[in-house]
């Protein structure tokens, strides 16, 4: 029930926040929401009763939801189209590398000083880190006197003609103009939905499946769940790079192919029968791998389908579904499993990658947004002129 609160309220701070971000400054958007996220773990720490754990957990989630859509404005202001697949990869693995530090962090500020301790440390660090932030972080290139990214790269602005020397937008335009009615952002938040209950089913649940089902020990299958997250690492990085290398910024038609491989591996885990560690090791590396791809490279698109400076609150609405498909992945995915067994959560897995690819597909080609309307209104206003 807690990760269920968790996602849903990270979902909906997601989009909320990126409302927010496209009009503030993220550097103190991003570095205050680290700052109350972990006053909120400390917090949860002090609590005994589960009303507070919920209270604080909630709390925790929805702080931690003003990160996103920063993140996303300064990735697409400060790195052209042509490079931003490969930064905003290396950005994204710090959720593998959180992901893979932190408990060993926990486990062992658990077995020497309680798991109370477990969530002071991190907490204290995110407090830490948000000071850091404070002194660091900056807003958009021209905020400081820089010219915009493009003009800097020598590449073609992928603004919409009429937004050219606005500094901002009205919340209605962002909201309405840029994502309620761009039908791009709606195929991506439907496709990230699906992808994020693959990702966080198969990472709630593989643990379970492979000592419930395949009878390996606790520790053996922790080690293999191990390298879903090494996976997703490497495949990361290298979804981002080619996209940038080999696909000319296509970001859709890498997360079509990566889908792809997704489900093959969900098949291949499905039908083996065999009880080889080395064998389901490498699987799950390969599910890591191909499902962490699409997972990041759908936040880029979500910034780069629409105008640049409805990039927080596009990526946080995008985001918004994907944590209601994490949440999907919990609570009633296990009902699922436990009613229908491990062949049902297969099935569930692979038809969300069929639909997810199907989305995707849709989008092979497409890496910009056309805005011929915009283009028809700056050209009768110069003719006005």
């Amino acid at each position: 029930m807690l990760g269920t609160i968790l996602s849903i309220t990270y979902g909906v701070s997601k989009f909320v926040s990126g409302i927010l971000g496209d009009r503030s400054n993220p550097r103190y958007l991003m570095a205050f929401g680290l700052i109350l996220t972990g006053i909120c773990n400390i917090c949860f720490g002090l609590s005994s009763t589960w009303s507070l754990f919920a209270l604080f957990w909630g709390l925790n989630a929805w702080f931690q939801g003003w990160g996103w859509p920063g993140c996303a404005k300064l990735l697409t202001h400060w790195y052209s189209q042509s490079e931003r697949g490969t930064w905003w990869s290396l950005w994204s693995t710090s959720h593998n590398l959180g992901g893979a530090l932190i408990p060993l962090l926990a486990a062992v500020c658990v077995k020497y000083y309680g798991w109370r301790c477990a969530m002071f440390v991190p907490g204290t660090l995110c407090i830490l880190a948000g000071f850091y932030l404070i002194n660091r972080l900056r807003d958009i290139p021209q905020s400081l006197g820089l010219p915009p990214i493009e003009k800097f790269k020598g590449e073609p602005s992928t603004q919409a003609p009429c937004d050219k020397g606005r500094t901002t937008l009205s919340v209605k335009e962002i909201l309405f103009k840029y994502v309620l009615y761009n039908k791009y952002i709606w195929l991506l938040a439907f496709a990230y939905f699906f992808i994020y209950i693959i990702r966080t089913g198969f990472n709630d649940w593989c643990m379970v499946y492979l000592i419930k089902f395949k009878g390996y020990s606790p520790m053996r299958a922790a080690a293999c769940v191990l390298w879903f997250e090494v996976g997703g690492f490497l495949g990361t990085l290298f979804a981002g790079w080619s996209s940038d290398k080999f696909f000319g910024s296509k970001r859709n038609a890498v997360s079509a192919l990566f889908t792809f491989g997704a489900i093959a591996m969900l098949l291949c885990m499905h039908w083996n029968g065999l009880n080889f560690l080395l064998l389901d090791r490498a699987i799950i590396f390969s599910i890591g791998f191909f499902i962490f791809g699409p997972q990041m490279l759908i936040g880029i698109a979500s910034t780069e389908l629409t105008s640049k400076k409805a990039a927080a609150t596009s990526s946080g609405f995008v985001g918004c579904f994907a944590y209601m498909g994490a949440a999907v992945a919990g609570g009633p995915l296990g009902v699922l499993i436990a009613s229908w067994g491990w062949d049902a959560f297969f099935a569930i897995l692979c038809g969300c990658g069929v639909l997810a690819l199907a989305l995707l597909s849709s989008l092979w080609s497409i890496k910009t947004t056309p805005q011929p309307e915009l283009q028809v209104e700056e050209n009768n206003e110069k003719e006005i002129i």
